[in-house]
């Protein structure tokens, strides 16, 4: 599901993660793990103190962390943001948007809801969009005291690898498919492992009342079905309810395409065939993409026959081009979320 391209990889291509139990010595890895129960060195800025310990439950069991970490490694796609959003600053992460060559610094700590939050700190890169898997040893050199690998795909071969190198949270108990849980439930589940879970639930609350006064303020969503869709493979591909842009979307108000999620048949995406392409002929569609994958769609004869094209009701959302409002909402985190509505709603309000 990844292409591999300079440009930056859109943010909706998740690897199916082929995590192999022989990459790396169990040696190596009970080694680190013991140096990190030790909490690792001083090097990195001690988290804010936080109710410990605390036990964790999670897809793969529970988790105890018995003090605040100083050393955390992010293996989740976006939960280096969720970490953030607690004033931690992550030693390792994934690179979810891969620079185009050459560029530098890495995008992932640019944009604009979390540059500030990074500061100078730059993290190192334990996995990037497209490896089969995060690199342990290099996040057994970070000597991590807890890793959070919770918006992520890995199985218990791989959380059971990486619980030798350090404490390890997984998805949440409830997910059935990876990156379906709801953001909220994401995010209280890392204030929880940062010993942060009512700060975390503040957080939550104050986006929560954001969404509700943009379904206030617009209370015409409420009778209108939208959805969030990209280009990929020469296809339409939508994302579907449970997705994060989907959640975004009825979150402020529509109605979703559930018939989408019917076919998806538990994915948080599809890719149409021609003949199903009413699928997505609805009242509302927001298209994330950027400009070379957005000029494509608009030259694509069923996507510009849609009753929404033709009535003008498209949102247009550069993915990590420009604004990236397609990437706000994509990454659907503590952080990106604020900035996400906002522009969401700006964009309907453009495109009547």
């Amino acid at each position: 599901m990844l292409l591999h391209r300079t440009t930056p990889v859109r943010p909706w291509r998740r690897l199916a993660a082929v995590l192999s139990a022989a990459a790396l010595g169990v040696g190596l890895l009970t080694g680190c793990g013991s140096d990190a129960a030790d909490g690792g060195s001083d090097d990195a800025p001690a988290a804010a103190a936080g109710a410990f310990p605390v036990t964790v439950e999670h897809a793969f069991g529970s988790t105890k962390i018995t003090k605040a970490p100083r050393r955390v490694v992010s293996v989740g796609y976006t939960d280096d943001q969720a970490i953030l959003a607690f004033g931690i600053k992550p030693v390792g992460m994934v690179d979810q948007y891969p620079n185009p060559a050459g560029t530098s610094p890495d995008v992932n700590t640019q944009w604009p809801w979390v540059k500030d939050k990074w500061g100078d700190i730059r993290p190192e890169v334990i996995m990037s969009n497209g490896d089969t898997g995060p690199n342990y040893e290099k996040i057994a050199s970070l000597r991590p005291d807890l890793i959070i690998a919770v918006y992520s795909e890995i199985d218990r071969a791989a959380y059971e690898k990486l619980s030798r190198i350090a404490p390890t949270v997984g998805r949440t108990k409830g997910e059935k498919e990876p990156f379906s849980a709801p953001w909220q439930d994401n995010a209280v589940h890392i204030a929880k492992a940062l010993g942060k879970e009512k700060e975390g639930t503040g957080l939550v609350k104050g986006i929560q009342d954001k969404l509700d006064a943009a379904r206030t303020a617009h209370p015409e969503f409420a009778d209108q079905t939208a959805v969030a869709l990209s280009w990929y493979k020469d296809s339409i591909a939508p994302f579907t309810t449970t997705d994060v842009r989907g959640r975004l979307i009825t979150g402020i108000g529509y109605k979703g395409a559930t018939k989408i999620d019917e076919i998806a048949d538990g994915k948080f995406y599809t890719v149409l065939s021609p003949e199903r392409v009413d699928l997505v002929d609805v009242d509302r569609v927001f298209v994330i993409g950027d400009e070379a994958d957005t000029e494509a769609l608009k030259k694509f004869e069923l996507f510009t026959n849609l009753s929404a094209v033709k009535n003008g009701r498209v949102s247009y959302l550069l993915d990590s081009e420009g604004p990236a409002v397609g990437a706000a909402m994509s990454q659907g985190t503590l952080l990106s979320l604020p900035y996400a509505i906002d522009e969401l709603v700006t964009s309907v309000g453009r495109n009547k």
